[in-house]
């Protein structure tokens, strides 16, 4: 129980084996004399899914900590910017339902009720426009920095937009290269077992068995370590979370000079959504929806009627979606023995909002930080760690949920199933009800490195037009503070940038 952990092995490439591999070589393996050594085994035969990816603004603070130089990042990996989502159809479905998520929190949050604020003198406009000017700046069609800005600085805050197999290339030539992590492409034929039930080793098809101290299971929706070796239970989230299948497609540019919209579009449809990413020479578009309420020739017929109106009937005629299927859910845990799971082999829910990626960040961050110095002590970084995952799973299910829970639609029964209660978490139910009389707040969630931070819940509530009736009292803020000032600048002036 005292032996050190020294070999880290990784089974699996693709964003979650490679950020990984990157984040744990960047902290504890300056030099080749490290004494941790990494190995990542990566199949030859499996691919990622390669549709187009976003990211949090967290993404900056990674890839600076791994190393990689933000310009080639962007120049590598078919980059634009991320200011945020934008919701379209998602309360009424008439043609002016649209509202923004942006990813800077508003001027004064926390030291001022901005929602008290907008609904007593600005109810008419947006809530995102009122308290913002990020949404401003993503209207205008402009970048969150300028050419001179360096390297992950901001004016705006913000994330990606990437190609996600360009991605997993950049980062595994800067782990071997820079940060001297052992590449293997190999086929795994088994995996041994030591006495205690640990993992001792991968075997192999051409290089034996590769012993480690510590497995990270990176193998996908697969789970080849954490659910197929140790099988460790599957959690089914279909109930709350419908989306189950989804047709993705590619979509080129009408024009080289075609704008690019610094927003994931998101909009609904009567049995789901459709993401549009816009990336620097092509466009990521693709329909996720519920099997139960929709079938795939149906589905491809709504997606091909969304991307007519922007590249024309014969265009979106001659593009062939690829059909990837899920299962909404996590695994019961995420840290089994010696065997920690991380992306897809640890759960996935439906791609909104980002969180895959944010995810992966967290766990790979959490995992540097905490790297165990010993078999004794990495049990007690197992549990610490399945504890504030379980957590934060519950808490993305339940602010995905909150963007259908929140509709007026009732066009289809996809959208009538995910307003019944029977679908909604106990905890989101509480939430629901506590906000009717108070917006979102830091006393809502309190748990250091929130998923979510209650702003967000803020921007989807009062985007989706919900009704918060709190007392009304006498504010204590003077009308000449800067969060006052900077409310009445985004609401009553025209924004020059």
């Amino acid at each position: 129980m005292d032996k050190p952990i020294k070999k880290i092995v990784i089974v699996g490439g693709g964003s979650a084996g490679w950020i990984t591999a990157g984040s744990i070589a960047a902290e504890h393996c300056i030099d080749s004399a490290s004494e941790i050594q990494i190995t990542l085994i990566e199949s030859p035969e499996v691919n990622s899914i390669g549709v187009g990816e976003g990211t949090w603004p967290s993404m900056r603070n990674t890839l600076e900590k791994i190393g990689i130089n933000e310009k080639e990042f962007i120049q590598q990996c078919d980059v634009s910017f991320k200011q945020g989502s934008k919701f379209v159809g998602w309360r009424t479905g008439s043609p002016d339902d649209y509202y923004y998520h942006p990813f800077m929190t508003p001027n004064g949050y926390g030291q001022v009720d901005l929602h008290a604020a907008w609904q007593a003198n600005h109810f008419q406009q947006s809530f995102a426009d009122t308290v913002n000017i990020q949404s401003h700046v993503c209207q205008a069609g402009l970048a969150p920095k300028q050419e001179a800005t360096p390297d992950y600085a901001a004016v705006t805050n913000y994330g990606y937009h990437l190609d996600a197999m360009k991605f997993a290339a950049l980062l595994q030539k800067h782990c071997i290269k820079t940060l001297n992590v052992r590449h293997i492409v190999d086929h795994m034929d088994d995996i041994i077992s030591a006495e205690n039930d640990d993992i001792a080793a991968i075997s192999t098809k051409a290089h034996g068995n590769i012993e480690g101290d510590l497995f990270i299971d990176c193998t996908g929706s697969a789970s080849l370590l954490l659910g197929k070796h140790y099988k460790i239970n599957f959690i089914n989230k279909k109930h709350i979370l419908f989306n189950d299948s989804a047709l993705a497609v590619q979509v080129p540019y009408p024009t080289k000079d075609a704008p690019i919209n610094s927003t994931t579009l998101s909009t609904a449809q009567d049995s789901g959504r459709i993401w549009d990413i816009g990336l620097q020479t092509r466009r990521g578009v693709g329909y996720t929806y519920s099997s139960a309420h929709t079938n795939d020739v149906d589905a491809e017929q709504a997606l091909k009627q969304y991307l007519t109106q922007s590249i024309g009937e014969a265009q979106a005629a001659l593009l062939t979606p690829r059909k990837i299927t899920f299962e909404p859910g996590h695994r019961e845990k995420f840290w089994h023995k010696n065997c920690v799971a991380i992306g897809m082999s640890a759960g996935f829910l439906e791609p909104l909002e980002a969180s895959a990626l944010a995810m992966i960040e967290l766990a790979s961050t959490m995992i540097t930080d905490e790297l165990p110095v010993t078999r004794q002590h990495m049990d007690i970084i197992a549990n610490r760690f399945n504890e504030k995952f379980i957590y934060r799973w519950n808490r993305i299910i339940d602010f995905l949920k909150l963007h259908y829970v929140l509709s007026k639609r009732e066009d289809s029964k996809y959208w009538l199933d995910n307003q019944k209660p029977e679908s909604i978490s106990e905890d989101l139910k509480t939430l629901i009800k506590l906000w009717q009389y108070q917006p979102p707040s830091r006393y809502d969630f309190f748990q250091n490195e929130e998923v979510f931070p209650s702003a967000s819940y803020q921007y989807v509530l009062y985007g989706m037009r919900f009704q918060t009736n709190r007392r009304v009292t006498p504010t204590k803020i003077k009308v000449n503070s800067p969060a006052e000032q900077a409310i009445a600048v985004v609401a009553h002036k025209k924004i020059n940038i």
